[in-house]
């Protein structure tokens, strides 16, 4: 297969090491790329690290208020206008698996000869510790009542699925030229599946990848918006920050993507966060082990 011309999408804050960590196995990759990094407002000495050890990676500025959506958006538009044949998203805490960018590649070059150019491929990830799978791709709920997004285990075969979370994954410039960049609409969550569902809207497919690409630890319930340790006061005021369900952000998304009877399933989360989660092992988003931490 011949080399892309590949641009590695990342934005990070206040992580140095993992985020030098996620791009040391990026570059034992065997497939050259350039990288767009926004660092937004970092005050550990991020910049300057990947600088140092790094220093063919192009570094935006943000200025701390970007969250993912808003880094990943100025480093996106950043390498789109350099035309490359493919963008991989990459989150700075995903640590990529030897040759798992040419398996990607191989994949969507497959789906190319059977004509499904216009597809978007999800790599799964996987904690490093217990190999439960964390992120990936994710299907719609198949119930009536709900309008979330549950997450698809990977098998041994390629598989469809509904939308994405955003921590790696390979859209080609034909995708690209149909959805354009990611929506600020959205701050730091929702961006990664509006993206996805506005794809499908424009007759793009989304496939995750067979196996595993890397390790990406879930985020910890701890002092969450499903943390029931918290009173309900304390859970709904979380469940309307920005790394939840801003209620902008969370009303956009709603009307755009969840029908006539979009008000209904706009109340969901909310009510989600006065009575909790009775099997945190369904959530997309949170680990059940509140000792976790990010690095």
């Amino acid at each position: 297969m011949k080399r892309a011309n590949l641009a590695v999408v990342m934005t990070c804050h206040n992580r140095r090491n993992t985020t030098l960590a996620c791009l040391h196995a990026l570059y034992e990759q065997t497939n050259h790329c350039d990288v767009y990094l926004t660092d937004d407002g970092s005050s550990d000495g991020t910049a300057q690290a990947i600088k140092a050890q790094y220093p063919e990676v192009h570094i935006l500025q943000g200025n701390g208020n970007l969250f993912w959506v808003g880094g990943m958006h100025l480093a996106f538009g950043e390498a789109i206008k350099n035309q490359y044949d493919y963008y991989l998203w990459l989150n700075d805490d995903t640590f990529l698996e030897a040759n798992a960018v040419s398996e990607l590649l191989q994949i969507h070059q497959n789906l190319t000869e059977q004509g499904y150019s216009d597809s978007i491929v999800v790599g799964s990830t996987q904690d490093p510790i217990t190999g439960r799978a964390t992120y990936g791709g994710a299907v719609k709920s198949k119930k009536w009542y709900s309008n979330k997004f549950e997450f698809l285990n990977p098998s041994s075969v390629i598989q469809k699925c509904d939308a994405m979370y955003g921590n790696c994954v390979l859209i080609p410039k034909t995708v690209v030229a149909k959805v354009g960049n990611i929506d600020t609409a959205f701050v730091h969550t929702l961006g990664d599946l509006d993206y996805a569902l506005r794809a499908r809207k424009l007759g793009c497919q989304i496939w995750v990848a067979p196996g595993y690409v890397g390790t990406c630890t879930k985020n910890s319930i701890r002092n969450s918006w499903v943390d029931t340790n918290l009173t309900i006061l304390e859970r709904l005021k979380k469940a309307l920050q920005i790394k939840a369900f801003p209620l902008k952000s969370w009303t956009i998304f709603c009307s755009r993507h969840s029908g006539l009877f979009w008000i209904f399933y706009w109340f969901l989360p909310y009510i989600r966060a006065i009575i909790g989660y009775k099997n945190l092992a369904l959530s997309p988003t949170f680990s059940e082990d509140v000792n976790q931490t990010n690095s």
